[in-house]
């Protein structure tokens, strides 16, 4: 499925029904008096959070949605039907801005939640309405008023209890996968992934819900390598598992760069749990292992998690880790 986290739609609720200016014309009743009756109202447009999905891909290639016109109404008082409403589904996380892409007009943060985006117009009044005691034979009437219409912006930020981030090639669509029944891109270069990936893990009954965030790169808060794109994502998630690949030369200076980026986005973002990963284990021997990750906790002054994601016991001690931070 392809990824979309942001677009721009049209929005216009359905217009009212006009009332009706008719009149009785049954046989043998000289003088037969209003009988129009009241339009119907225009439908509205309602947005509603969605929890089974994950992007915002359904509104590319459709960009104006209009909800359905209050019908006119009729004779012998008959009130016009009113317009259906327009449902438009989005997944939790996602943010409704204004048309300048800045003002927030409402957050959608849990399952089901439901905000009406645009007023469906007042019905119109039929010309029985008018009718009075000086007045019997009224031909006023009023048209239904015009529903609310405008652009709007859709903006994604994935929800988490668990976000995986790190610099690229880490491993991070590996890990997923491994805890996972999520089916990320996986290659050995940089980049491979290019949007976010949602995965779910059972442990101990409970579930945890992780976010593959795409690899950040030095520069990312500015926008570099489509940065800003990933961090908004981090935003939402409740814990931000650091991987480290821990062939890398620099193992400090790879995670104090990955925390610069953070910080330099948003200093919330270093307040949140976070579990530190040196993934690849396999990859290096005993020795080297140990003297890595005692240089680096020394220097970093935190605890340290060591896996291989072809270990099945590697895999079930980081989920361990992991229910930890799920409530």
């Amino acid at each position: 499925m392809k990824f979309l986290d942001q677009v721009k739609i049209y929005i216009k609720a359905g217009d009212g029904g006009s009332g009706s200016p008719s009149f009785r014309r049954e046989k043998f009743i000289e003088f037969g008096g209003p009988d129009g009756g009241d339009g119907g109202k225009g439908g509205s447009v309602i947005i509603k959070s969605e929890r089974n999905l994950n992007t915002l891909i359904d509104y590319r290639y459709q960009q104006h949605f209009k909800a359905q016109r209050g019908e006119d109404g009729k004779g012998k008082k008959q009130t016009g039907k009113g317009g259906a409403d327009l449902c438009l589904k989005v997944p939790v996380g996602t943010q409704l801005f204004e048309e300048d892409n800045k003002t927030l007009i409402y957050d959608f943060k849990k399952e089901n939640q439901k905000f009406t985006a645009a007023i469906g117009g007042k019905p119109g009044l039929g010309n029985t309405r008018f009718k009075s005691s000086t007045n019997r034979a009224p031909k006023k009437f009023t048209k239904g008023s015009i529903g609310e219409e405008f652009w709007i912006w859709f903006q994604l930020k994935t929800i988490a209890d668990i976000g995986i981030i790190g610099l690229p090639n880490a491993g991070k669509s590996s890990l997923l996968a491994a805890i996972t029944s999520a089916t990320p891109k996986i290659a050995n270069y940089k980049f491979t992934t290019i949007n976010p990936n949602l995965g779910v893990a059972i442990y101990d009954d409970k579930e945890i819900t992780l976010a593959d965030i795409p690899g950040l790169i030095e520069g990312a808060h500015k926008g570099i390598g489509l940065g800003i794109k990933f961090l908004k994502h981090i935003e939402r998630c409740k814990t931000l598992l650091h991987l480290i690949d821990i062939n890398n030369e620099d193992l400090i200076g790879s995670y104090k760069q990955v925390r610069k980026e953070l910080s330099e986005y948003s200093q919330d973002l270093l307040k949140k749990n976070e579990l530190i990963v040196l993934n690849k284990i396999d990859l290096v021997d005993k020795k080297e292992l140990e003297e890595k990750k005692y240089k680096f906790t020394k220097k970093i002054k935190k605890n340290v998690t060591t896996i291989s994601i072809l270990d099945k016991k590697s895999v079930n001690k980081i989920k361990s880790k992991l229910i930890k931070h799920v409530p």
